[in-house]
């Protein structure tokens, strides 16, 4: 009971010091603006301009994540260790391991928080449809809901500010999830001329589970920054996260496939080239090590209407799992022998 009663107790903290990062709420703000303007510039396909808008609408929400769990985690941690009030915490009858932890809950609560923000602004664009002409007629009730949305989130976070003395972002951000969520029902609702219609011809949970696999591989990528923010600064922390990811993408393409012509050829009965079976397991290892970051990005998927069966979320929830788990333990492994006073 006192271990769950510290570990909340640091991600609750935490969770409020990183929605209340300026840096936060830019990321949110860069990415929303991103995602509304891959609308028009979508358009320019040969094909399904919407296919193309869910790809890159995603890709710019999954990659804003990736830089913002890298800024997160070096000012709940590197940041505390350089101002030395992690010292408060660890002085304290409270184990290194939990102080890593409660970082990283409140570290991937944040991050979901801040993601579920643009995700949600994704999505009424995608309400919207793209606009592929000027000719194209705008979907007013989209429109007028998610600026609403917005101008209500805003001005809420203003009085609150003002009045109360309440953190701008944090309460920008908080007041935005369920507001732009009403949002989006609503806009699936209406019609562009306004006339009722059955929600479930607008609503795709095909893109919300690719979102949600999304956010899961982000969790991953979250642990791994607080692993490196635990010896690194920012810059170095920011650039192994994105090297992971890069790594975790074209794993398969670089390790995979040299794996899979080995065990093509040892079915075979063919014998392996000489060093063969060394390089075959040092890729099996190299392989395993890095976060397969394609489990995760089922986008193409959606897009060709593929259906994403249970078994295979069966597969990839626990895999997430497993990776998040070694990452925290490097991270408590890291810390442990950090010195902070």
């Amino acid at each position: 009971m006192v271990f769950l009663e510290q570990v909340w107790a640091i991600a609750r903290n935490t969770f409020l010091e990183c929605i209340r990062q300026p840096v936060t709420l830019v990321v949110v703000i860069a990415a929303s603006l991103l995602v509304i303007l891959s609308n028009p510039f979508s358009a320019f396909t040969m094909e399904d301009d919407q296919r193309m808008y869910v790809d890159i609408g995603l890709s710019t929400i999954f990659i804003a994540g990736t830089v913002l769990s890298a800024f997160l985690a070096t000012s709940v941690i590197d940041r505390e260790i350089g101002n030395r009030t992690v010292l408060t915490v660890v002085s304290k009858p409270v184990a290194r391991a939990t102080f890593v932890l409660g970082k990283y809950i409140g570290l991937a609560i944040a991050l979901v928080a801040t993601v579920s923000v643009a995700t949600l602004v994704f999505s009424i664009v995608e309400v919207h449809g793209v606009i592929q002409t000027a000719a194209t007629p705008v979907r007013w009730p989209a429109v007028a809901f998610g600026a609403g949305a917005v101008v209500l989130a805003t001005g809420a976070a203003a009085w609150a500010n003002f009045f109360y003395g309440k953190s701008f972002p944090a309460t920008l951000i908080l007041a935005a999830i369920p507001l732009l969520a009403v949002a989006y029902l609503l806009s699936m609702v209406f019609d562009p001329d306004w006339a009722a219609v059955p929600i479930s011809e607008e609503f795709r949970p095909d893109v919300w589970v690719a979102a949600g696999l999304m956010a899961v591989g982000l969790l991953i990528l979250a642990a791994i920054s607080v692993a490196a923010s635990t010896r690194l600064g920012q810059v170095p922390t920011i650039l192994v996260t994105i090297g992971f990811l890069l790594a975790g993408l074209l794993s398969d393409w670089f390790v995979g496939r040299r794996i899979a012509s080995f065990e093509k050829a040892m079915a075979a009965g063919d014998a392996l080239p000489e060093g063969g079976a060394p390089l075959y397991w040092l890729c099996k290892g190299v392989y395993a090590a890095i976060p397969n970051f394609q489990v995760f990005w089922v986008v193409d998927a959606v897009n060709q209407k593929q259906s994403i069966p249970a078994e295979y979320l069966a597969s990839a929830l626990p895999y997430a799992g497993a990776m998040i788990i070694v990452a925290l333990a490097f991270a408590v492994a890291l810390f442990q022998r950090r010195e902070v006073g």
